[in-house]
């Protein structure tokens, strides 16, 4: 007994029954002729039967095998044989599916006549002048032999099958007007034969992408021949073959466990994807990717869906079974500022397999003939990073972009900080056509408009040296006549803030912004937020913003805690002045988040007699005291004196 039987003879049905032959499920796959059994292979599940039923051996067969399930895949114009198959279902009382095969999407335009019967094709080439290619196999071809001189004009591509070429011959097609051979057929295979032969016709049916209809659109196109299409003889009803698969695994309760490929694509083209790539997109069956990434490595015998956020893929992948191999297409490479970072958690638990791509950055630097084992590596596509600041302490740094104006608003940044002369090397479409690649200053591009798919390389021939510790010596600020937190205690400070790369920080009553400048100094991936509300100190600290390149360090005017409410949550808070308001900004800072490091200075009593009181009223779950005294050697004569500071 068989659980399912496949009416097979075509991609679609063969590929059903290579499907159910990897499951410990009985099917028998029915084929008209000996090729058909020979593109199956048995299997202990899977039985091949080969040759024409009527309908009442079809009868026969289901009430010996009784199937659960009986499906329809042969071609579109086996119309005989699917209502043999579905009269002989409905008097054994077998459930039935039509499996159709997806149709052609070409539309009609001046290369292509389409006509609904073979008598009407005939007719139309009656009337017209030049070779005949036809691609509509050797059943029918009897009747274009009423053409008027159709031994010359006639072009016969059939089966290489002894009986087909035999009979052929007695139609009177032999020589350079028979050709045998065996499909698929490619677009260049498909002009070499129209161009071979000379045809300025091609016949065909609309037998979809399966059935090379495509190819030989494409071709006729190419070679300037008008294709003459024979319609599908009928409208049908019936599941794709991928409902199909769905329709299986849920009937039989089958477990599929799909074969995902998370796959580099390089740059767009497919003249970047890799060898291995190529070969995970042939064996695909269905391509995810944002519409731009899936749109460019597509092909014809994909299916496709349109996603990039993590849990929505994995949400698709367990909703649809039917699919056993699955390639999710990334731009770029896997490991470069990719989507894979995040995808692959969500992926955890499946069949996952990760095909490296070429990189921008590879990509990119080999164009403008310089290595990059020296560059900094950044991304300002959709996240925050602080270019100003590598650029000002490094040679060579590399940068994805993502907006027409990026490269715009970094040359305006980096002539405001007077690094106008900056090298900026810009490319845009990368491996596309309108590909472009330039270099000029950077104070020649504050105006320029490019595209989203831009990645540059700022070449500064003199950087900074950065300061390697904390303690900028107090006299590279600029000072005014506002109080400043002195080297030693910065440093002091700083060291207790703990900051990381990225952290989020408030200097509150931030003064000259020494402070602020050096935390935005080491943390070139996060954010700080000066906060001070005196005018002339809000001056200051532009002037030391600018001075220092620290284009992270974001100003705020106002007085604390009022001024700190709109900000984002802090990870750190340097508090240097309160205004007698140390209580509520506390309490504010811990409202944003309760986990904040918080540093204090205290230069009187009474603020450390409140300091202290909050630590208890509080409960930080860590706290520390520490008194720092600094004094500085000052010349008296031939003596030196050491003076105490604030």
């Amino acid at each position: 007994m068989s659980e399912v039987i496949v009416f097979a003879g075509t991609t679609e049905g063969y590929g059903l029954c290579r499907f159910l032959s990897r499951y410990p499920v009985s099917a028998l796959a029915c084929v008209a002729t000996d090729y058909g059994k020979n593109a199956l292979e048995e299997t202990d599940s899977l039985c091949v039967h080969a040759g024409r039923l009527s309908r009442e051996e079809m009868e026969a067969l289901f009430l010996k095998e009784r199937p659960s399930l009986v499906l329809d895949a042969t071609h579109p114009y086996a119309v005989e044989v699917t209502e043999n198959i579905r009269q002989a279902c409905q008097k054994t009382g077998c459930s039935y599916q039509r499996v159709l095969r997806p149709g052609s999407a070409s539309d009609a335009e001046e290369t292509i006549h389409y006509v609904r019967t073979t008598e009407e094709a005939v007719e139309y080439l009656e009337g017209t002048r030049g070779g005949i290619f036809l691609t509509v196999g050797s059943k029918e071809l009897e009747k274009y032999t009423g053409l008027t001189d159709y031994k010359n004009r006639l072009y016969a591509r059939v089966l290489s099958l002894p009986s087909v070429i035999s009979a052929c011959s007695d139609l009177g097609l032999e020589g350079a007007h028979l050709i045998g051979m065996q499909g698929p057929f490619t677009r260049e295979c498909n002009c070499a034969m129209l161009r071979q032969t000379g045809s300025r016709y091609l016949v065909t049916k609309d037998t979809g992408a399966a059935g090379g209809f495509e190819e030989k659109i494409e071709a006729a196109r190419e070679c300037g021949v008008t294709a003459v299409v024979i319609g599908r003889p009928l409208e049908e009803s019936g599941i794709s073959v991928w409902e199909a698969r769905r329709l299986l695994i849920q009937m039989l309760h089958l477990h599929p466990l799909p074969q995902i490929t998370v796959l580099g694509i390089g740059m767009g083209t497919e003249a970047t994807l890799t060898q291995e790539g190529r070969e995970a997109l042939q064996s695909a069956e269905l391509v995810i990717g944002a519409r731009r990434v899936a749109d460019a490595v597509r092909q014809g015998h994909h299916q496709v869906h349109y996603e990039y956020r993590e849990q929505e893929i994995r949400s698709f992948i367990e909703l649809h079974p039917e699919y056993e191999s699955i390639l999710i297409a990334l731009s770029g490479d896997v490991g470069f500022y990719s989507g894979a970072r995040k995808l692959l958690p969500a992926l955890q638990g499946l069949q996952v397999r990760i095909l490296c791509g070429i990189s921008s950055v590879s990509y990119f630097m080999s164009k403008i003939q310089m290595s990059w084992e020296d560059a900094v590596l950044a991304s300002a596509h959709g996240r925050k990073d602080n270019l100003v600041t590598r650029i000002r302490d490094h040679r060579k740094v590399f940068a994805i972009l993502g907006s027409p104006d990026g490269v715009a608003k970094l040359a305006q940044k980096l002539t405001a900080y007077g690094m106008g002369g900056v090298l900026l090397y810009v490319g845009e479409n990368l491996s596309y056509e309108d590909e472009r690649i330039f270099c000029k200053e950077a104070r020649e591009l504050t105006g320029y408009t490019g595209t989203s798919l831009s990645v540059l390389c700022a070449y500064h021939p003199e950087p900074v040296a950065a300061f390697s510790t904390h303690g900028i010596p107090d006299e590279a600020f600029h000072r005014g006549h506002v109080p400043m937190t002195k080297e030693e205690i910065r440093a002091v400070s700083l060291a207790k803030l703990r900051l990381s790369a990225d952290s989020v920080c408030y200097d509150i009553g931030a003064g000259t912004g020494s402070v602020s400048v050096e935390m935005a100094l080491r943390m070139p991936e996060g954010t700080v937020y000066a906060i001070e509300k005196k005018p002339e100190a809000c001056a200051l600290i532009e002037s030391n913003r600018r001075a220092f390149a620290a284009d992270n360090l974001e100003i705020v005017p106002g007085m604390a805690p009022e001024a700190l409410e709109a900000l984002p949550r802090p990870t750190h808070a340097f508090i240097g002045g309160s205004s007698g308001k140390l209580a509520q900004i506390v309490s504010l800072l811990l409202e944003k988040n309760p986990q904040v490091r918080i540093v204090i200075n205290c230069i009187t009593l009474e603020t450390v007699s409140e300091a202290l009181k909050l630590l208890t009223e509080k409960k930080f779950s860590w706290s520390e005291t520490v008194q720092v005294s600094v004094a500085r050697a000052k010349e008296v004569g031939r003596y030196h004196m050491m003076t105490g500071e604030n």
